[in-house]
């Protein structure tokens, strides 16, 4: 099922490679070697199925997608049969028609499902107030009624000074400046500097970390890295210092190494909140 059939009816070549013009050996683009790379494929315009590359996506007699080994090719009628580009098809003769003479009509083969590249997940513990965000591991803490800072321990308890936080299981002592459990104390933990939001709009932003990419529908998404590349698909984007390359869905680098693409997400409509400046706001209905 991964195999790519060539033109003669004969031989096949594996997934990511292509055939020779005489249908005797099989080419396969430089890099495209190691398992770690994409393969170079055709998308169908379902958008689930997809064919090799120098295939053409053709419609099948049971209405699903099927693969015609040649590029830009003309799909037959009989949603069987294909012919190469610029031909016609003769289905009577079996025949695809040129000026320049007769050739054998293609037979399609099904497409397969595409298998979308694995997003590296950059987990972020997303704030009570819905648009402020903290790494991975930490906890966000209230530190005044309109700004929260990350403490840099999972599950922490928030210390009531809005400055400090404790483990998991302890409680702050402020006179001592401690934390303390039945095992002992210990010194209080400082909170992260603020967590902060990146500013896209006026009206929506993503978590600090990000960079905020127009989706395909216009709105604001953002990509989990900072100072990321967008890709023109409006749906991926890519780490600094990297191009995307959406035939192999993946990020590229001018020295040729590769890594997957990141999915954006929505952006964080900040709900009418009062602006006190670029950096600090208030709740709906209060004042700075």
């Amino acid at each position: 099922p991964q195999g790519v059939p060539c033109a003669n009816g004969h031989r096949c070549c594996p997934r990511g490679s292509r055939c020779s013009a005489d249908g005797e050996s099989c080419i396969t683009p430089p890099g495209m070697g190691g398992s770690h790379v994409a393969p170079r494929a055709v998308p169908c315009p379902d958008g689930q199925s997809e064919c090799p590359d120098d295939a053409t996506c053709c419609v099948t007699a049971s209405g699903a997608w099927g693969c015609c080994p040649m590029p830009q090719a003309s799909c037959c009628a009989d949603k069987v049969h294909c012919c190469p580009h610029a031909t016609i098809c003769d289905l009577a003769h079996g025949r695809c028609l040129s000026p320049t003479g007769d050739t054998p009509m293609g037979t399609t083969f099904p497409a397969w499902k595409r298998q979308p590249p694995v997003s590296v997940a950059l987990r972020q513990v997303l704030c009570p107030d819905g648009r402020s965000a903290c790494p991975d591991g930490a906890t966000c803490c209230q530190m005044s009624p309109a700004q929260y800072g990350c403490c840099p321990l999972q599950n922490a308890v928030c210390c009531s000074d809005g400055q400090h936080c404790c483990p998991q299981g302890t409680v702050c002592d402020l006179e001592r400046s401690t934390c303390t459990s039945s095992g002992g104390r210990e010194p209080l933990q400082a909170s992260l500097p603020k967590a902060r939001d990146v500013k896209c709009d006026e009206e929506t932003s993503c978590p600090d970390g990000n960079t905020c990419c127009r989706l395909s529908s216009g709105a604001w998404g953002c990509c989990p890295l900072e100072e990321a590349v967008c890709c023109p698909d409006h749906i991926h984007c890519c780490p600094q210092g990297y191009t995307c390359d959406p035939s192999a869905g993946s990020c590229l680098q001018q020295g040729g190494e590769r890594q997957p693409w990141l999915q954006k997400t929505p952006a964080l409509t900040r709900g009418g909140d009062v602006q006190c400046d670029e950096e600090t706001s208030c709740p709906q209905g209060s004042t700075c």
